[in-house]
């Protein structure tokens, strides 16, 4: 089974910024993924436009086939110049990685990356040389099961300066917590989740600088498949219940018509608990061979917002492990135990689901699948969709 590359990288802006000066771009094709961090001079607009331009440039140029010299050149030639201080200056790690997990990692000015490997974290050599007027530093590694790669912004060296930590946050220490956190977390996004709030505590919720961090992590594939909503056309029920037999992945069930169309071509009971009914979100069931059973369109409408939520910045958002309601069991299994995801959803029409202001036609659930697909796809899943 070929492994799947896990990416999520996470920022916060420097206090009083609307706009982050670091920027993260990526691409994945069949010939493998590209992604860049970059983080511009200053902070706010100008840091921003010259991060935005070093990713969008490094990103283009490579996926195009252009060398790693061709690419930094332009970007060196692109760049505009700050009036003051005469620079046209933006920090970048290229990360490239083929289909058979080769990654070749191209580094200026950033703090190293962290590499960690069989619970251990590795050294890796790095190969000094100069492109345009650039210093920079080259590695090649291959990437096994399990292996993990961090890149930070000089944010997080900066974190706790003249606050919690005289000197900042060392590279070591760092290091050390990046370590602790792969050997607990299965997922990028936990992992940066995690660490994005422990730089914002350094700075007491303050941020003296533009902070990210971006992981890529070597996982199994962990398939979900997800049945919302019945069959325009009732001939499709049966179609749909052999794909809730198909073998090799989580199964949910969101709908209440979807689960007794399970329960009657499947021939398996249904069993409503009453216990997990909350002030907002309806209960959950229980069915042989589901992972999980919920209400339609209320749970997912609360797991898009939990969703959302997370992407903007998880770690005042983390769900605890012991919150037992639909939406908390649907959202810890979207995020941190799943990579790809298959959505199978019933076009037909319930009248409960369409709002009198909108025009006809318009579907609340499909508005609210077509969100969440999208907040899905910036966690770095797989999602694709089946429409019945």
């Amino acid at each position: 089974m070929k492994s799947f590359i896990d990416f999520n990288y996470k920022s916060i802006n420097k206090n009083g910024e609307e706009l982050c000066g670091d920027k993260v771009e990526f691409i994945n094709n069949d010939e493998g993924s590209i992604i860049v961090l970059s983080d511009g001079l200053g902070s706010g607009v100008k840091a921003n436009i010259l991060a935005t331009m070093t990713t969008k440039i490094a990103v283009t140029m490579l996926k195009n086939g252009a060398t790693i010299d061709e690419t930094i050149e332009t970007i060196i030639n692109t760049l505009p110049e700050c009036k003051v201080r005469k620079l046209a200056y933006s920090t970048f790690t290229i990360i490239k990685i083929d289909k058979d997990n080769n990654a070749y990692i191209a580094e200026y000015d950033n703090p190293s990356y962290f590499y960690y490997s069989h619970g251990r974290s590795i050294s890796v050599d790095r190969i000094q040389r100069t492109i345009g007027s650039k210093k920079i530093f080259e590695s090649n590694i291959h990437l096994n099961l399990g292996d993990t790669l961090c890149v930070v912004s000089d944010g997080a060296i900066h974190a706790g300066i003249g606050q919690m930590l005289n000197l900042g946050w060392a590279w070591d220490e760092i290091n050390d917590y990046l370590k602790n956190l792969n050997d607990v977390n299965n997922s990028s996004q936990l992992i940066n989740g995690n660490f994005i709030g422990v730089c914002n505590n350094l700075y007491n919720n303050k941020p003296g600088d533009d902070t990210t961090i971006l992981t890529l992590k070597v996982r199994d594939p962990e398939y979900v498949d997800i049945f919302i909503g019945p069959p325009s056309n009732k001939s499709l029920d049966c179609f749909l219940a052999e794909k809730m037999l198909e073998p090799g992945s989580r199964k949910i069930i969101c709908g209440g018509t979807t689960a007794l169309i399970a329960e009657r071509e499947l021939k398996r009971e249904l069993e409503i608990d009453l216990d997990s009914i909350s002030k907002d979100i309806p209960p959950i069931a229980y069915m042989d061979g589901f992972d999980l059973v919920t209400e339609g369109v209320l749970t997912l409408g609360k797991t898009l917002e939990k969703i959302k939520e997370y992407n903007k910045c998880s770690y005042e958002n983390k769900i605890e492990n012991n919150t037992f309601d639909g939406c908390s069991l649907l959202t810890r299994i979207l995020t941190e135990q799943s990579t790809h995801i298959n959505l199978y959803v019933g076009k037909a029409i319930n009248p409960a689901h369409q709002n009198p202001n909108f025009p006809a036609g318009f579907n609340i659930k499909l508005k609210i699948i077509y969100d969440l697909i999208k907040e899905l796809q910036k966690t770095g899943k797989e999602v694709k969709v089946t429409y019945l």
